[in-house]
């Protein structure tokens, strides 16, 4: 069974009466249960908790790690961001949500700022699928449409993704790459832009299924691990003669 930890800062839930409303099990509980619903061990990690909850425990026993971040980015200690980046070099999935392209981890990750332009109007997002034959597209239609979601606009100063998933337009006229997948060390790393606090996003059953399927495919490949560091020739070297 793969196993998936799901992170938040869990502050919003705490601040806003709104989050709490709509996310009464945080948004990380949220995603955790419908993770388990789909077949997952999923298990949850917050901010606050003693090494983020991301003990070395918890994450040699996790699988795929899911981020949602926003106003505390700055207190995730580094050393735990650290250990995550080995992970994922090592061959963990991640999967970052939402406003998580601002945490440090994906920009340690992807070596940039990852700054993009952002509004809050209620406004209308189509997420368009680009690659309908890929995994993490698998039962979706032609788009997804939300009612109301924050606007990300381009552009955003990522890397160029290794592969395009989906492309957002919101109702304002700005577009957005908002499906991206990246391979790192022997990590996958897929980051989907849906999922503002005051918005009932991860409740939609076309972005679970997103995310679910962004799990099965982050998952670390079963086999071993390349070998680094200084090497024993494989054939036998010849003398050199001078």
């Amino acid at each position: 069974m793969v196993k998936v930890t799901v992170w938040n800062e869990n502050r919003h839930e705490k601040k806003n009466p709104l989050v709490g409303e709509i996310y009464p099990d945080g948004i990380h509980g949220a995603i955790a249960g419908f993770l388990t619903e789909a077949g997952f061990e999923a298990g949850t990690a917050t901010l606050d908790e003693p090494e983020h909850g991301l003990t070395d425990d918890v994450l040699n026993n996790t699988d795929v790690l899911i981020w949602w971040g926003h106003l505390a980015h700055g207190e995730v200690k580094d050393e735990v961001v650290q250990k995550v980046q080995q992970r994922v070099l090592d061959g963990m999935g991640l999967i970052v949500l939402h406003s998580g392209h601002f945490s440090k981890i994906f920009k340690t990750l992807m070596g940039t700022s990852c700054d993009l332009k952002w509004r809050e109007a209620d406004e209308k997002e189509r997420l368009w699928v680009l690659a309908p034959s890929h995994p993490i597209a698998e039962g979706i239609g032609e788009y997804i449409e939300l009612e109301k979601e924050e606007m990300y606009g381009e552009h955003f100063d990522i890397p160029a993704p290794d592969e395009l998933i989906f492309t957002s337009w919101f109702e304002g006229g700005e577009v957005f790459r908002s499906g991206c997948t990246f391979i790192r060390g022997n990590g996958k790393v897929f980051y989907f832009r849906p999922g503002h606090e005051t918005y009932p996003t991860y409740h939609n059953k076309a972005i679970q299924r997103v995310i679910v399927n962004a799990v099965n495919w982050a998952q670390p490949v079963d086999r071993n691990r390349p070998v680094y560091g200084n090497a024993k020739p494989l054939e036998k070297i010849a003398a050199k003669v001078n």
